[in-house]
């Protein structure tokens, strides 16, 4: 896919830096001798190469005034922070047909700090553990008559980061504010508005859960049987676990401005860095301690980087999946019946042939085909430019306009 980059920075005022160029300028020297798996990488080289000349792309021309830019192609990693605009709003749009015209609850389940070394030694495993654990939560409550009595529909998110970049693995679920009966029967709404289930008992059943799916890790021999794990079980068990529920969206229109904030977010944005420089990168935070206020936070590059690294998800690891009455196999039959049973319609789906700038026009209102220089004439492919091959990184980026 090739996209042109964002527009240049007001007159007067410098554009700080993004990620990619970041890379570019740091990341094969500080990352050279350090323990960077080949999967951390290869992202890293993706990123560093999104939009560059190293990805080849095309050149264009505008048919009106003649101006000319390069538009280098994306590197569409899942961990880039250029690249999930489109894939974003795509999903939105399926997601869009999914919706009911019922409350929904935001629902947080939280892994305990003390997890974190061996979320790094086998993220695979108790990611997926995590996934699951919540399911089996959200299942236990939705199917009891004493709370609802039926099947709720969710989507959980993962998000594996904190505002400074530290490991902080959580899942975002979405959930429907009631639950279809066995069989079909009916549509069974939550008894309180502004209610899903308990959360201090939803967090000891999340906890109990999670702790039984560890050992049975542990006698799979899934993740390492050392002598500190039973006294790490027997911590947690003591502990508090932190599940979060806050009160329904407004609306469906409000469900998908949150998910549309949520689901293709990575670790870190290219707004929230401020400057990279002197060896440093300085980025913006919300500190939750502090009554959510934004600060700065500048760390040395390759700390900086590897933070960042500490976020990507293992080769092939879905990180939004589909719960109950939204799982994919049973996913169309049991909207179509709770649709039926709540009286509503499906939404328009959108046009089925229109294209990615036509996409984005309607999406955004940004028409990339206009030409940026003359604003009335519109760029056309004039000629393909072959991908260099390489990045170099001691080089600053390629510029993306030219005349």
């Amino acid at each position: 896919m090739c996209l042109p980059s964002e527009p240049p920075a007001p007159a007067g005022r410098e554009r700080p830096p993004e990620l990619g160029e970041i890379l570019r300028r740091h990341g094969a020297a500080d990352f050279a001798s350090q323990p960077v798996s080949p999967l951390q990488r290869s992202v890293l080289h993706a990123l560093a190469s999104c939009r560059t000349a190293a990805r080849g792309g095309h050149l264009e021309q505008c048919a009106r005034c003649g101006h000319r830019r390069a538009v280098y192609h994306s590197c569409r990693n899942r961990h880039c922070p250029k690249c999930q605009s489109l894939a974003q709003h795509d999903w939105l749009e399926a997601r869009l047909a999914d919706l009911l015209p019922v409350p929904y609850f935001h629902v947080v389940f939280t892994l305990p700090h003390e997890l974190g070394p061996l979320v790094l030694a086998r993220p695979r495993a108790l990611y997926h553990l995590l996934f699951q654990v919540a399911r089996e939560t959200l299942q236990t409550f939705a199917r009891d008559p004493t709370h609802l009595g039926g099947e709720v529909g969710a989507i959980a998110i993962l998000h594996t980061w904190s505002q400074t970049l530290g490991l902080h693995p959580h899942l975002h679920c979405v959930v429907t504010g009631g639950a279809l009966a066995a069989e079909g029967s009916r549509w069974i709404a939550t008894r309180h508005r502004g209610f899903l289930f308990p959360v201090r008992a939803l967090a000891k059943v999340f906890r109990g859960k999670f702790l039984e799916g560890l050992r049975a890790l542990r006698d799979r021999e899934e993740i390492p049987d050392e002598g500190s794990l039973p006294a790490l079980l027997a911590r947690l068990r003591q502990k508090a676990w932190v599940v979060y529920a806050k009160p329904p969206f407004a609306g469906p229109e409000s469900v998908l401005r949150y998910l549309g904030r949520y689901t293709h977010r990575v670790a870190i944005s290219n707004r929230r860095i401020v400057r990279a420089q002197g060896g440093t990168v300085a980025f913006r935070y919300r500190d939750r301690a502090d009554g959510g206020r934004e600060k700065t936070m500048e760390l040395p590059v390759f700390e900086f980087l590897r933070r960042f690294t500490l976020h990507v998800l293992p080769h092939g690891f879905v990180r939004i999946r589909y719960m109950g009455l939204l799982a994919h196999r049973t996913r169309r039959e049991h909207i179509a019946r709770c649709r039926a049973l709540l009286g509503a319609q499906a939404p328009k789906p959108p046009p089925a042939d229109e294209t990615v700038c036509q996409k984005l026009l309607r999406l955004t209102g940004r028409d990339l085909g206009l030409c940026p220089a003359c604003g009335e004439g519109r760029m056309g492919v004039v000629a393909e430019l072959d991908p260099t091959g390489s990045i170099d990184f001691d080089s600053p980026p390629p510029g993306i306009d030219s005349s």
